[in-house]
């Protein structure tokens, strides 16, 4: 059994005392989707001083996406609906994430070619999203299960997101999501297609 990331250990700790209370997953799933929408508005103000304050909307964000599952395996509130919820909530959050960084650069050098940028990026990550959610459905959870190495899973590097705003690596960063995400994504799709094709008919 893959042993749970720090952050998801962090969130059961925090989530533990509303085991028996009236707060429902579904609302956690809210603040994580709320966070991550206020994350996005303040990057795509386009100044340094914002984008600092949404990198680290952003972090709760995608720290409170864990928070929900948490609360909804001990409580046995977990529901189909609040399952897809929650993934839309992801999707919604990432794809706007980088169309806000792609509206906010586009005084940078970039130009309006930024928007554009963050907009391919956002498409991407969408397809990436619906193919999880396929797999899922049709090959279980196991099939979208990312490694784990010393507690930490490979999306934990977006809690560096901060560090890239300080650094002033927001151009750097787009251009490479817009290069990365697409290939990714079709990288995904293959992975898809053969698991598939070796499942028993």
């Amino acid at each position: 059994m893959t042993k749970k990331s720090w952050d998801a250990q962090l969130a059961y700790w925090l989530v533990r005392p509303l085991k028996d209370s009236w707060i429902h997953p579904n609302h956690l799933t809210t603040v994580r989707l709320v966070t991550g929408l206020l994350a996005t508005a303040a990057l795509a103000v386009g100044k340094s001083g914002w984008a600092n304050i949404g990198a680290w909307l952003f972090v709760l964000s995608n720290f409170l996406d864990h928070t929900d599952g948490e609360l909804a395996r001990i409580s046995g509130k977990n529901s189909k609906w609040g399952h897809q919820y929650d993934l839309a909530s992801d999707a919604i959050v990432h794809i706007l994430l980088f169309v806000g960084i792609g509206y906010g650069l586009m005084n940078s050098e970039l130009g309006k070619w930024a928007l554009l940028m963050g907009t391919v990026s956002g498409v991407s990550i969408a397809c990436i999203f619906h193919l999880r959610t396929q797999m899922e459905q049709q090959l279980g959870t196991d099939a979208t299960r990312q490694p784990n190495f010393a507690g930490f899973d490979i999306e934990d590097v977006l809690y560096f997101f901060p560090v890239v705003i300080l650094l002033d690596e927001l151009v750097p960063l787009l251009i490479t999501a817009t290069i990365g995400a697409p290939i990714f994504a079709v990288w995904f799709f293959w992975q898809y297609r053969s698991l598939l094709q070796s499942e028993p008919q």
